[in-house]
């Protein structure tokens, strides 16, 4: 027997708490072309068996994964950490060009949302800005051919290691 975890296949969705489903839904399927694919309405939690009425919204991505969103009915938004500044928390987004990532840029700051960015990471460009509810979201681009090497890989274990001895030793 495996002591290893089969290896994970892909994001499957990524959850976050809004304040009003219909914002959240114009946001992303109007505004960004991520399309409501579902919606699960309840008023218990099936995992735990509390009550809560919530809609549970799903906006799909290209390879299949999802966004999704649990408004709860108390129009509040999710509270941002106090021990983490606010750039730390995101959820990054890939689209298929520079072109691309600029006519994003150019759509968002049409709506009125302020965006960071372009900004140039070497292997990857993106751009930044926050969804209604406080959710940072990065689009980026790969500027490489989106694999990664076994030097890529080698290179990021020892940059690991000399930060953990670097923050052990202060």
């Amino acid at each position: 027997m495996s002591s290893r975890f089969e290896p994970v296949l892909r994001l499957h969705h990524f959850a976050w708490r809004c304040k009003d489903a219909e914002q959240t839904r114009a946001f992303y399927e109007d505004l960004l072309g991520l399309p409501l694919v579902h919606i699960i309405r309840a008023d218990n939690v099936p995992s735990t068996g509390e009550y809560c009425p919530y809609v549970h919204l799903f906006f799909a991505l290209e390879d299949g994964s999802s966004i999704a969103f649990f408004d709860l009915g108390d129009d509040q938004a999710a509270l941002p950490s106090p021990n983490t500044p606010a750039w730390v928390n995101h959820l990054a987004l890939k689209v298929g060009s520079l072109e691309k990532l600029d006519s994003a840029k150019a759509r968002l700051e049409a709506a009125g949302i302020d965006v960071i960015g372009v900004t140039d990471h070497g292997f990857l460009r993106s751009i930044y800005f926050f969804d209604p509810n406080g959710l940072r979201l990065e689009l980026t681009v790969d500027m490489t051919d989106g694999k990664v090497s076994e030097s890529d890989m080698k290179r990021a274990r020892v940059q690991l290691d000399a930060w953990t001895k670097e923050k052990a030793a202060a």
